[in-house]
């Protein structure tokens, strides 16, 4: 079977709208947490997110912009780093064998609550395109409209591992002679005050820290308190190696493997056995040992049983090598971005081999004596990286983690 590699790579999140100003951020443990604002949500509890302050203006005249809902107005703008970072120029042939593989676990909830609110409490009607705007597919459908891509396209909806199975099922695609390339990746815009407060009444978001908002997510630690919702899109083109290699494309990675395997025991608490079962998978796809990964990116969500049990499912793994074993989740800097967040932290795991600095659990001043490996705390950390791993849980039991690893010819 072909190889599988990576030759672009786009970002639009809540601490760097591009791929250089996002690793920075993550490094230097720069918070894109804050309290959210009244013009979102009025809600009479102190409310955080990662939020990004995007000009839509900057990228498209006000007629186009809206006809895009947020979650795809970050998408095409991730997906457009992406493509120039490769450097395509596909040929109307090549187009016939390139595709779009996306994530997301709401689509477009700007546009649906709008609606709502229109319909209910306003003038009881809705626009005409709120259906193409909020639909799940949206932001796929655009990206292979905007660009070009007429191949295979596929939209996934798994909650918090959409888009690590999208750019998993992209690999496989590529790996079984379905395409020559294909855009991948995740975006999400859930900082919506219906959201907010739906995710609230699960008990699961975070309280504003007292002293410092930006400080409130908080992974692996003995004070946490919950999720931190956030926004954003990430973006990664993935190619035939052999394709990149005859017109001398960089690469960042080979995409080595990928696990998906389900909890089935409960619709929102996780399983440490689904968990182990997907980074057993993903290894066994990229046909390397356990002790070979130098690094993973966590799933980390600064839950009171996620973290708990992700940490019981790396150590069934990994066995004594799991002390050993540098992991962070980058969740405590940018938020949980749902159907985005699984693209964005691979990106964050690849930046880390790529430049040989692992990126910190920042906020970890209180370890939690229940969460007792290695999870890089508060600073980064340089370190010769050959393999590594990202890991996506999601509600209804639903789990996908990525492997990469160096690349040699």
């Amino acid at each position: 079977m072909p190889r599988v590699v990576i030759t672009g790579l786009g970002v639009v999140s809540p601490v760097g709208q591009s791929v250089a100003a996002f690793f920075a951020s993550l490094t230097e443990a720069r918070s894109g947490i804050r309290p959210v604002p009244p013009s979102v949500s009025d809600y009479p509890v102190p409310l955080v997110a990662g939020l990004i302050d995007f000009d839509a203006a900057a990228h498209w005249p006000p007629h186009w912009a809206s006809q895009y809902d947020r979650a795809t107005q970050f998408a095409l703008v991730a997906v457009g780093q992406a493509l120039d970072d490769a450097a395509l120029a596909l040929t109307d042939e090549e187009s016939l064998r390139a595709g779009v593989y996306w994530g997301t676990g709401l689509g477009g909830a700007t546009t649906m609550e709008e609606s709502y609110r229109q319909l209910y409490g306003g003038t009881g009607r809705v626009r005409p395109t709120s259906v193409v705007l909020g639909m799940n597919n949206a932001a796929a459908g655009q990206i292979s409209i905007a660009n070009g891509l007429r191949g295979p396209v596929l939209n996934v909806s798994t909650a918090c591992s959409s888009s690590a199975s999208s750019i998993g099922e992209a690999f496989r695609a590529i790996r079984g002679g379905y395409a020559d390339v294909i855009v991948t990746g995740g975006s999400e815009a859930l900082i919506t005050h219906g959201n907010l407060r739906a995710w609230d009444a699960m008990r699961a978001l975070a309280h504003a820290d007292a002293d410092d908002p930006a400080r409130s997510c908080k992974p692996f630690s003995a004070d946490r308190t919950g999720i931190v919702l956030g926004e954003g899109a990430a973006a990664l083109v993935l190619e035939r190696a052999d394709r990149a290699e005859r017109r001398g494309a960089h690469v960042y990675a080979e995409f080595a493997g990928y696990g998906n395997a389900a909890d089935a025991s409960h619709i929102s608490k996780p399983d440490a056995s689904g968990q182990v079962r997907a980074i057993r998978a993903a290894l066994a796809d990229a046909q390397i040992d356990a002790r070979e990964i130098g690094y993973v990116n966590a799933h980390g969500t600064a839950t009171q049983i996620g973290d708990v049990v992700e940490t019981s499912a790396i150590k069934q793994v990994f066995g004594d090598h799991a002390a050993r074993l540098p992991v962070s989740s980058t969740k405590a800097l940018h938020g949980h971005l749902m159907g985005g967040t699984g693209a964005l932290e691979m990106i964050a795991a690849i930046c880390a081999m790529q430049c040989g600095i692992i990126p910190p659990t920042a906020h970890l001043d209180r370890p939690d004596p229940a969460c007792d490996l290695d999870y890089v705390a508060k600073q980064a950390r340089c370190a010769d990286l050959r393999a590594v791993m990202s890991n996506s849980f999601g509600f209804g039991g639903m789990n996908a983690v990525l492997v990469a690893r160096h690349f040699t010819s």
